[in-house]
């Protein structure tokens, strides 16, 4: 099959998005499909990668920000129309082109949502949330209802959109990951190049910094447990538009020598700086299925988090990983029972070995090849 991914932006945008396109194509490709990337141009980068079709774009964020515009190239809407399915990740700019390039040919339209957009409007749209609310309430049941299939990786998620009114079919195909990266990676790389020593107990936070990811919350709940355990030490990978604010809040609270903001690195090397690890670490309460969390689980980590759905999707308390409530304070006791119990994180790393084979890859590929090729042999009846 030859298989579009359309999305609003992607290399060298970094997120989970990017990571989960980059791994699937690779993923089909080995199983004998073509892929082709659809996006718009960003400013200075050029692909590394093969069949990554750009259109200019009306709107650039910077190098490394969303660049969209209301309409593809004629070279990318003549590309697209020789697909046989496409697969869309955005729902707001590209979602709507596909359908409208697609439609005039038949090529079915499959939509992953990947996001709870209501929580993300939160900490983006504080003024505006009831209108964001509504907007959601009204956009997201038409556009997939225009779609023939539409994919969440959560039961959570769909749940979520149910309530948003979505009525349209839903599956629930978990995220995938090339678990082969995250074997024995230890020793790639060296805690003293961070400033850490043999003895301390490292957690390590990889995503973006961004507001809706809740790292405040994680840096007053790390300053309390550090304040008690001085091995506890916090190694922050990412970036992202709080970074500026997350690195003045770690000198206010007096925790600037146990925290390390190592920055963005490239995808493929993230294994080896979970492998410097002792536990991974998020506060975030808007994930789905975070991939993030599945790496963790993947690299054998114990997981630290908040008891919320898209975590609640990963991790099994007292299995892989500790939850906690939605209080700092409870938090505080699930870092410092991880700093402080060796035999609690060797249960829990035994408990992420154990369930990581759930994530595998080709199996959620395969899983997307069924629903691909049940739509186009339903195209091709018709």
């Amino acid at each position: 099959m030859k298989i579009g991914f359309m999305l609003d932006a992607y290399k060298p945008v970094i997120n989970g998005i990017t990571n989960f396109v980059a791994q699937y194509r690779r993923a089909l490709e080995a199983a004998g499909h073509e892929t082709t990337v659809f996006t718009w141009a960003a400013p200075g980068y050029t692909d590394d990668e093969p069949r990554v079709v750009r259109s200019p774009a009306l709107l650039a964020l910077g190098r490394t920000g969303y660049a969209a515009s209301l309409r593809c190239s004629d070279e990318a809407v003549a590309t697209l129309q020789s697909m046989d399915l496409v697969h869309v990740q955005h729902p707001f700019v590209s979602g709507p082109l596909a359908l409208r390039y697609a439609g005039p040919r038949a090529i079915p339209v499959v939509y992953t949502n990947h996001t709870r957009y209501d929580l993300y409007a939160r900490p983006y749209a504080r003024l505006l949330s009831g209108s964001v609310r509504t907007y959601l309430r009204a956009f997201l049941p038409w556009f997939c209802e225009r779609c023939d299939l539409v994919v969440t990786p959560a039961p959570g998620l769909a749940a979520a959109l149910r309530a948003m009114g979505v009525r349209a079919p839903l599956t629930v195909i978990g995220n995938g990951i090339d678990l082969t990266r995250f074997d024995g990676r230890a020793g790639a790389l060296e805690r003293a190049a961070f400033g850490l020593a043999a003895g301390d107990r490292v957690l390590i936070y990889t995503g973006r910094l961004g507001p809706e990811k809740n790292l405040g919350f994680l840096l007053r709940a790390f300053a309390a447990a550090a304040g008690v355990e001085p091995r506890l030490r916090l190694l922050l990978l990412g970036d992202g538009p709080e970074e500026s604010a997350l690195r003045a809040l770690a000198r206010g609270l007096g925790i600037t020598d146990r925290v390390c903001f190592a920055g963005a690195v490239p995808y493929e090397k993230v294994p080896d700086y979970l492998a410097l690890a002792d536990a991974w670490t998020s506060a975030s309460v808007t994930e789905v299925h975070p991939l993030s969390a599945l790496e963790a689980v993947a690299a054998g980590l114990p997981v630290a988090g908040l008891r919320a759905a898209g975590m609640l999707d990963v991790v099994a308390h007292g299995e892989n990983g500790l939850l906690a409530g939605e209080s700092e304070a409870e938090f505080v006791a699930v870092l410092l029972r991880l700093a402080r119990d060796e035999a609690l994180r060797a249960r829990l790393s035994a408990g992420a070995w154990r369930r990581r084979a759930e994530f595998d890859i080709t199996t959620t590929t395969a899983r997307y090849v069924a629903e691909y090729e049940r739509l186009v042999a339903g195209r091709r009846r018709a």
